[in-house]
């Protein structure tokens, strides 16, 4: 191989240097010579290795490994050639041309620091974020939390089928009258932290929620479904309780910071945007279910205090058994606890009482399963 031309930079200084580059006699490295080195450099073909950042097909910038303090084992100097003949035959006959050489001990650094970040995430999801969101759910002023509640169930009428707000809203005025009728007996006596904003959405769906800042919804298939006024009675103290407790809140605020976050781990791949979504509802689920059974004691306690059996609370839980024909979501996944636990721990507690009646009597129950027509 005869000499051909080159440019070397020694790394150190931003001077170039016109150099002439040759294999060595032993044919084992390439000799560099020039007027401004102090003398002939060799680097051994085996060390060599070419940068992938150039952006010029016609030249090939090399480096060298190097034990160095960098985050890779390279030489600082860079040797560009130009010559397509040395060019070819150092892609011929230089396998590791390309290689990505990694200091010692770097993937033990790469676990170590990825196990690091690992347990961070973890705190932030498990730890820190509901923390945070509690805190944000205590401090927040009401005002402000029943302004979110009402443009929360504005966006649930939309997402229900709704046209315009208040398109589902059920009006009718004897229906309206036994649903309030229901609302101040389970409330009587009871120092309610909200005013409750009660209404009934007209959609099929057997449910009910609660919505931030004391607002409450009964979707009328709830209505339909049920046999009797003291199962609705049960359904409506259970989202009093959520209510009490701010559970709506606190929840929004949880899901956006654990989704953001999630989203920002996984990324915007295809299919990341359903990841985050199905982890977030893994993390938050934990702390759904355990608002849901505290919900459940806060609604057995209004029941009793307002003098109606839980029976019909239980019933509630056994339609809904019906409902799902006997299945349930696995425990990690389901923000509910099981059902049937549910309607046995109501049925027990509606053992205990003594004194109820029903909270609506049937002109009143008549009218509040047509409060949509």
């Amino acid at each position: 191989m005869q000499p051909t031309g080159a440019e070397f930079f020694d790394g150190e200084t931003a001077g170039r240097h016109s150099v002439f580059v040759a294999l060595s006699k032993d044919r084992q490295a390439l000799e560099i010579t020039g007027q401004t080195l102090p003398g002939a450099l060799q680097w051994k073909l085996p060390d060599l290795r070419a940068l992938h950042d150039t952006a010029d097909p016609s030249r090939l910038i090399l480096t060298r490994l190097a034990e160095t303090t960098d985050e890779a084992p390279r030489d600082p100097a860079r040797l560009v050639i130009h010559d397509p003949d040395l060019i070819a035959w150092l892609h011929r006959t230089r396998p590791n041309l390309f290689k990505q050489d990694l200091h010692k001990g770097t993937g033990r650094k790469a676990v170590k620091y990825a196990a690091g970040a690992v347990v961070a995430a973890l705190m932030m999801l498990f730890v820190i974020l509901p923390a945070m969101a509690n805190t944000l759910a205590r401090i927040l002023p009401i005002e402000r939390e029943i302004a979110f509640g009402k443009t929360v169930t504005a966006q649930m009428e939309r997402v229900l089928g709704g046209t315009r707000i208040g398109a589902l809203h059920c009006d009718d005025p004897a229906g309206n009258a036994a649903l309030q009728a229901m609302l101040r007996r389970l409330t009587a006596g009871q120092q309610m932290r909200y005013d409750i904003e009660l209404q009934v959405l007209d959609h099929p769906m057997i449910n009910a929620f609660a919505a931030p800042g004391g607002q409450v919804v009964i979707l009328r298939g709830l209505l339909d479904k049920a046999s009797g006024p003291d199962e609705v009675a049960g359904v409506l103290a259970h989202e009093l309780g959520h209510v009490e407790a701010r559970d709506a809140t606190r929840n929004a605020l949880r899901a956006a910071g654990s989704a953001g976050l999630l989203s920002m781990l996984i990324g915007d791949f295809t299919g990341g945007a359903l990841f985050a979504i199905l982890g977030e509802h893994m993390i938050n689920a934990s702390y759904t279910r355990d608002a849901e059974g505290q919900a459940d004691a806060f609604a057995l306690r209004m029941l009793d205090n307002s003098g109606v059996s839980a029976t019909g609370f239980a019933a509630f839980f056994d339609v809904i058994d019906a409902e799902l024909g006997g299945l349930e979501l696995p425990g990690y996944l389901a923000t509910h606890p099981v059902t049937a636990e549910r309607a046995e721990q109501a049925r027990s507690f509606a053992e205990s009482q003594s004194d109820t009646n029903p909270i609506l009597n049937r002109a009143e129950w008549q009218a509040l399963q047509r409060i949509c027509d």
